[in-house]
């Protein structure tokens, strides 16, 4: 697996572990919940809200801050069923043979903000914000209710697997 992490955030927040550890585990405990039977390419950028923010405006028409954009490099109408796919619909990477799933963005500053709000620990809403945009790019979404649904109720299993909790 290649996780590709990049902070443009000059102050490094303090999760308790390497924020580059926590990536890796929250995008593999996703990754084989879903059964992906593929070595994986995935790639994560820490900024701040005015960077996530003009990343939001240019992407999406929507001129304000957000705490996570997911990039997916395939683009899924539903959850991907690894068991039941046509290789040849997914985008690997020539050099490595890599699956690749996709982007993250997260605002370092609304992980920050969001714990406080929320009241848990900074690592929780990182790998929270993680998790979530994980399964954004292996095509979950929460628009509709019953998706919304499913989309929360595979966010506290793979947070549960993950043994992370509010706290």
């Amino acid at each position: 697996m290649s996780y590709y992490f990049e902070s443009e955030v000059d102050i490094k927040i303090n999760i308790g572990m390497d924020i580059e550890e926590l990536f890796k585990q929250c995008a593999e405990a996703v990754l084989d919940d879903a059964k992906c039977p593929y070595e994986c390419e995935v790639n994560l950028l820490l900024v701040d809200n005015d960077s996530i923010k003009e990343i939001n405006a240019e992407t999406r028409d929507i001129d304000k801050a957000t705490d996570v954009l997911s990039f997916p490099a395939n683009g899924f109408d539903a959850p991907i069923d690894f068991e039941n796919f046509n290789e040849d619909d997914l985008e690997f990477n020539p050099e490595t043979g890599e699956l690749i799933i996709g982007d993250i963005v997260i605002s370092q500053d609304k992980v920050i903000s969001q714990a406080e709000e929320y009241e848990h620990s900074v690592k929780r809403e990182l790998a929270f914000l993680i998790v979530h945009s994980m399964l954004h790019l292996i095509g979950y979404d929460h628009i509709e209710e019953s998706e919304r649904t499913v989309m929360e109720d595979k966010q506290r299993q793979v947070m549960d697997i993950l043994n992370i909790h509010r706290v």
